[in-house]
């Protein structure tokens, strides 16, 4: 596989006019302390609630005032949304899934612009309950129901189920956006249930900020280096804390432990071809967007 290429962004191009509240301090919480509720109420109560009514692009911009004005907000944001939307007009995804919708700001940007190149479904899984509530409601707010479907439970057992459903047998193009160890862990199991095939493209959020390096070093590998992984037994365990520190950390707290299968090994076989395009988190701080394409099947 070629090397990783990297895409440089000038850091004078972030729009400061645009930018977010700061996230709070090491040792404050950033989420899941009644903002995401907040943000629906606030949304609901604004003085353009008629005009925002059909128009994700108009619930958009409510919810980014919100994050520009009261509290800060982890979405994806305009920057990095336009790198992956740009992605989903090129691909024309008829199936994209996201892992880990939050508020629903990546559903509504990224189901609108499925819908507009002709695509059938968007499936937003969560794994919290009341994040997953606000994004159906928003969702529905913005007319975008007919396309999005929001799945509640954490991600692998989503997967294993909508699989076994019939309801997800292709992936056309898929988001990561949740918990940051489980970005591997999951793609490994949508390689083993057939999910990923070459034309297959991942769009993975948060590679520099906070990072994720084994998830990196999955993508970028070539089939030799990954069937020698599994020949020598190398397991899918993370040392979740050292590797990504406090939002593991925060995560555990609120959702629990989470639990990585040892056995799903993917299939080592996929090509990737991987470049990382950089960018920018909304509040202007730096990160980047991995794009990883599967582009064929060795022998």
């Amino acid at each position: 596989m070629p090397a990783s290429t990297v895409d440089s962004v000038d850091r004078a191009r972030f729009d400061n006019k645009k930018a977010y509240v700061a996230q709070e301090e090491k040792g404050e919480s950033f989420f899941d302390d009644g903002r995401e509720i907040d943000l629906l109420h606030s949304v609901y109560g604004h003085p353009s609630i008629e005009e925002i009514r059909g128009s994700p692009a108009n619930v958009l911009k409510a919810i980014d005032e919100y994050g520009r004005t009261r509290k800060y907000l982890m979405n994806v944001g305009d920057d990095k949304g336009r790198i992956v939307a740009d992605l989903v007009a090129e691909v024309k995804p008829e199936v994209m899934v996201e892992l880990g919708g939050y508020v629903g700001y990546s559903a509504l940007l990224f189901g609108d612009a499925v819908r507009r190149a002709g695509g059938k479904r968007y499936f937003s899984l969560e794994r919290n309950p009341e994040f997953a509530a606000v994004i159906m409601s928003l969702v529905d707010l913005a007319g975008l129901s007919d396309v999005v479907k929001v799945v509640v439970g954490s991600s692998a057992e989503s997967i294993k189920r909508l699989h076994a459903q019939g309801s997800l047998q292709h992936i056309d193009l898929m988001f990561l956006d949740h918990y940051k160890p489980a970005y591997t862990t999951d793609l490994k199991l949508c390689e083993h249930l057939g999910l990923i095939t070459p034309g297959t493209v991942l769009a993975a959020d948060n590679v520099i900020k906070p990072g994720n390096p084994p998830y990196l070093e999955y993508v970028r590998s070539n089939v030799e280096k990954k069937r020698q992984a599994i020949t020598s037994e190398e397991s899918n365990g993370v040392d979740v804390h050292r590797a990504f520190g406090r939002n593991a950390d925060m995560y555990k707290a609120r959702e629990g432990e989470e639990k990585f299968s040892t056995e799903v090994k993917g299939n080592p076989n996929l090509v990737y071809e991987s470049k990382l395009v950089n960018s920018f988190e909304p509040t202007g701080v730096p990160d980047g967007v991995e794009i990883t394409r599967c582009v064929a099947v060795a022998e």
